[in-house]
């Protein structure tokens, strides 16, 4: 496949998978209330589907999309690393600059990724 509609076509799916986590999202939060908000909306709980699948069954599906598109994010850098490398080296020509930006970006990454296994969950 030629490398430009190979990118397309990665460019493509991720938009879509972008625009999937967003429906899911909101499904999740304005669609399918979670108890409390029905209870407070229709004065009792009540147990919603759409589709036929409840509010933990679009958390997974939800999940599940943000993985496809964090893989498809990876390859994507990947098929773009040396515009990647050039474009960074043009911006910030010293080294030293380079490494610390470098190493402050991927401490943030990690911290951002790893966050949720990092804390405790208040509980009450």
């Amino acid at each position: 496949m030629i490398k430009s509609r190979k990118n397309l076509l990665i460019d493509g799916i991720m938009f879509l998978l972008m625009m999937a986590l967003a429906g899911t999202g909101f499904v999740r939060k304005y669609i399918l209330l979670s108890g409390s908000e029905s209870k407070m909306a229709y004065g009792f709980k009540v147990h919603m589907t759409l589709m036929g699948i409840n509010r933990d069954g679009w958390a997974q599906i939800h999940l599940y999309l943000g993985f496809l598109l964090l893989a498809l994010l990876l390859l994507h850098i990947i098929l773009h690393w040396k515009q990647i490398m050039a474009v960074y080296r043009k911006w910030i020509p010293d080294n030293a600059a380079r490494l610390l930006i470098t190493i402050l970006f991927i401490a943030v990454s990690l911290i951002l990724l790893l966050f949720p296994f990092m804390v405790q969950p208040a509980m009450y």
